[in-house]
């Protein structure tokens, strides 16, 4: 059975999800898969012209870097009007973030909910017994 990517955190105005991982890496890649799974639904497989590219960051701290990673994923696959399927983390410390990311054009997708950016409002990141959890609310 396929491994559940996140679940919707109920809220009043926007939308949240609860993502977990067993390590830092694997929760930030989950988190970014949960956004574009929100956002939009494959519709063909035909030649998807796939693009990647490269993503570095720096926070003061690993919830900033956590923020500053889906709303770099949102503002980036708006500018160039794509979407997101593959996440390669290549390095993550608590303040420095190195991936590349591969999409293809949104022409391949059935648009389901806009988010406009990951928020800081209700924001949590913790170690749990079973590896990482995030709590992130979004502005849609």
């Amino acid at each position: 059975m396929a491994e559940k990517l996140y679940s919707l955190i109920e809220h009043t105005a926007d939308m949240g999800i609860r993502v977990k991982g067993h390590d830092v890496r694997h929760l930030f890649r989950k988190a970014a898969q949960a956004v574009f799974s929100i956002i939009a639904h494959q519709e063909k497989v035909i030649n998807p012209g796939q693009q990647s590219f490269e993503i570095e960051l720096k926070a003061d701290n690993l919830e900033e870097l956590l923020v500053n990673w889906l709303n770099e994923l949102i503002s980036l696959a708006s500018a160039k009007e794509m979407i997101f399927f593959d996440f390669k983390l290549l390095k993550i410390t608590e303040r420095i973030l190195q991936a590349v990311v591969y999409g293809s054009s949104a022409a391949n997708y059935r648009m389901k909910t806009e988010i406009k950016a990951a928020t800081y409002h209700g924001l949590k990141l913790e170690k749990v017994p079973s590896g990482w959890q995030a709590e992130v609310i979004f502005d849609v």
